[in-house]
């Protein structure tokens, strides 16, 4: 696209560039050393969410320059702002972890008033980690000014004792050491090598899985979710996203016009088939609720239960995002799904042309063995299960990706513990018998608050080689790089009296993730007996941003929103 003049008088810019009322507001521009054609031009605001918190950030910055040229080249003037972020495996396992997914919603919030303060006309995102990545789809659909998102990239594999490592050997190496498995200095080893560069965690984890939404949905570039963060060619898709917001702006294309139900439901085909995070059937909601569509956890796992699991990627397979890039990433696994009918291909996209467009000249390399075809999948169902039943009403979900078809049910008697720390000491211990189903409640959104994921507790239990040997439950949820047994989101939680706050030790629970049930076997006039009893349990958070947090969040199975969405609404800031 050449370089184009566009016409402000209908753009939200023109409330702070145009005009002699706008005098003030034009010398501010003039004081950072914009030329008065710049200021002319349409206003594209470029988020990142760089910070020096974790890898999956540090990048960020960097691509943001590129963007910033890719908009300048076409007509445009870039305003580059930042945005918090909260990295999993750094909070992971503390408090710190109850920071986490309100860190989505307040990603949102404040790109949200970052644009309209200033009255930004398009928006590119930038984003390298779990809760930031969603957080910046939603608020680019919450906003529906022409927006194009990016992925800051993976991290490259580490290597110990000759294979490729990830972040999630160094969790579990805790549970060998803490077993007696590892020596201080084999986990010291370990950890110095398992993270080698910038970029996100190299698994099929939550960064990856939302990575591959974003394509399979529409609103970032095809291929732009492969490359790994250290490599230039993220540079060229950067510049080459700066280009493209300003022809959505051209052509008046939102995210609204992408971001459709049959979009949704693409996202949702891509989860699966790649065996990716729960945390999958908790952003997909919340996405859904910024335009206004009803999608919650268990539509969600609908689509999970018709798709076929083709990518063999970790936790549950063998490969990780860079192996997948090197066989031709996102789209390869894009056109095997579309070939095989399970995507609609006639959805727009952000290069203007629909996804079966985008992937036309795409052939599927027969001879990889990272994905498979839809005629030979690793699993006929996807790789994330939605399980509903009696403990259960509003539904919970688990990833069974790697799971033998034999290992997908599990009976056995509840062990309850109310904090994921009480569970994580006892695991620790060894405190608790194989064929038991630790239940960990009261970490749900309202109760954590924050809904913190449980990684620690359950690489701790694979560590000690009981992985497959029992089940964990929770109203909380589990890291993308989790694998076993783990049911995470149960609802309604605890802190709500929900079922999962009325089990006692030795309850006989059920699940079979075959059928999608998951059932408490305690007679229904005993629960009532339990329920009459039961009273909310208060924590610690009576103040500041969890405080706020827990007043607002709703259930986990409509996304763990904490604002009414697009139904609500009675403007659209892209209209102002």
């Amino acid at each position: 696209m050449d370089k184009k003049t566009f016409d402000k008088s209908k753009l939200p810019s023109r409330h702070v560039s145009v005009g002699p009322e706008r005098a003030p507001h034009r010398s501010y521009y003039y004081a950072m050393g914009l030329s008065e054609e710049e200021i002319n031009q349409p206003f594209v605001g470029v988020a990142t969410c760089w910070n020096e918190a974790a890898p999956c950030n540090i990048a960020l910055m960097r691509q943001a320059q590129s963007v910033k040229r890719g908009v300048a080249q076409t007509g445009g003037t870039p305003r580059e702002f930042c945005t918090i972020t909260v990295t999993d495996g750094i909070a992971m396992g503390h408090q710190g972890m109850k920071s986490s997914l309100a860190s989505r919603d307040l990603i949102a919030d404040s790109v949200e008033l970052t644009m309209r303060g200033h009255c930004y006309d398009a928006l590119v995102g930038l984003a390298g980690c779990d809760k930031s990545l969603p957080g910046m789809m939603m608020s680019m659909v919450r906003l529906n000014v022409p927006s194009v998102f990016m992925y800051g990239g993976s991290i490259l594999p580490g290597h110990f004792k000759g294979k490729d490592v990830t972040v999630q050997d160094v969790f579990e190496a805790v549970g060998q050491h803490s077993a007696g498995n590892m020596a201080d200095q084999e986990l010291h080893d370990l950890e110095c090598v398992a993270c080698p560069s910038a970029g996100a965690c190299g698994g099929q984890y939550t960064a990856n899985t939302m990575a591959c939404v974003s394509e399979a949905m529409g609103l970032a570039l095809p291929g732009s979710a492969g490359a790994p963060a250290p490599y230039e060619s993220r540079d060229e898709y950067a510049e080459a996203s700066g280009r493209a917001v300003m022809q959505l702006l051209a052509n008046n294309i939102r995210p609204r016009d992408i971001v459709t139900r049959k979009a949704l439901e693409n996202a949702a085909v891509i989860v699966a088939a790649t065996g990716g995070s729960t945390n999958g059937g908790l952003h997909l909601p919340a996405i859904a609720h910024e335009v206004g569509i009803d999608f919650d956890l268990m539509e969600v796992a609908e689509i999970f239960k018709k798709t076929p699991y083709i990518a063999d990627l970790k936790p549950g397979g063998n490969y990780v995002a860079k192996d997948l890039f090197e066989v031709g990433g996102v789209s390869l696994v894009l056109k095997a799904l579309l070939d095989g009918g399970y995507l609609h291909g006639d959805c727009l996209t952000v290069t203007g042309q629909s996804l079966a467009d985008n992937l036309k000249d795409v052939t599927f390399d027969t001879e990889q063995k990272i994905v498979r075809p839809v005629t030979n999948p690793l699993s006929p169902t996807g790789g994330v299960v939605g399980l509903q039943g009696s403990l259960a009403p509003d539904g919970a979900i688990v990833k069974v990706a790697g799971m033998a078809p034999e290992k997908l049910k599990f009976r056995g008697p509840a062990r309850c513990f109310d904090s994921e720390e009480e569970a994580f000491a006892a695991v620790e211990d060894r405190n608790y018998k194989e064929g038991e189903v630790l239940v960990i409640r009261y970490e749900g959104p309202k109760g954590g608050p924050g809904m913190r994921e449980m990684l620690s507790t359950t690489a701790a239990l694979y560590g000690q080689g009981m992985g497959d040997k029992v089940a964990l439950i929770t109203d909380g949820r589990f890291s993308g790089a989790t694998r076993g047994f783990c049911i995470g989101h149960v609802g309604p939680e605890a802190a709500v009296g929900g079922p999962i706050a009325l089990i006692e030790d030795g309850d006989m629970i059920e699940i079979d993730a075959a059928k999608g049930t998951i059932e408490l076997e305690v007679d229904e006039a005993v629960l009532e007996k339990r329920r009459a009893s039961w009273r909310p349990r208060e924590t610690m958070y009576a103040s500041g941003a969890l405080w706020k947090y827990a007043q607002l969040v709703g259930p986990a199975r409509k996304g763990a929103v904490t604002h009414p969405g697009a139904k609500a609404e009675k403007h659209v800031y892209a209209d102002i």
